[in-house]
């Protein structure tokens, strides 16, 4: 655990003036978020960096560097790391390499909440009104 918290620190430290980073607890660790979107995420399987499809082929090119397999798919444009041998220096590459893939990424917009927000008195129908009947044959008001 302490090899985890050590990486996710390593993984703050390189992404320090990139821009509003969010941190979100995902994949068994934690994500980082650039624009709503992943940059990157530390966990006990190593370092995952979202690089991009154009430069994948060029990531895994690189020593210690194996394709994202997830539910036993590969995951285009994300590259797992091997956080092993990997000294500050590399490290600043390999989060400034994804850092400028999401940055071209257009910022996701905020979800509504789920939460349902409490009726006002004038959404609501008017009691007074009764409600209209319908036939179930014309669907016309009875």
């Amino acid at each position: 655990m302490a090899s985890d918290q050590n990486l996710t620190a390593r993984v703050r430290a390189a992404l320090a003036g990139t821009g509003t980073i969010r941190e979100v607890k995902m994949f068994g660790g934690v994500g980082f978020m650039l624009n709503s979107n992943m940059v990157a995420a530390a966990s006990k399987r190593g370092l995952m960096l979202r690089v991009g499809k154009d430069r994948q082929r060029d990531a895994l090119a690189r020593p210690g560097t194996r394709q994202v397999i997830m539910r036993g798919r590969p995951v285009q444009g994300y590259v797992r790391v091997d956080p092993v041998g990997l000294d500050d220096a590399a490290m600043r590459g390999w989060v400034s390499l994804a850092a400028a893939f999401v940055q071209t990424l257009p910022p996701k917009r905020s979800k509504p909440s789920k939460r349902k927000s409490p009726k006002t008195q004038s959404s609501k129908r008017n009691p007074s009104k009764p409600k209209s009947k319908r036939t179930k044959r014309s669907g016309k008001k009875a």
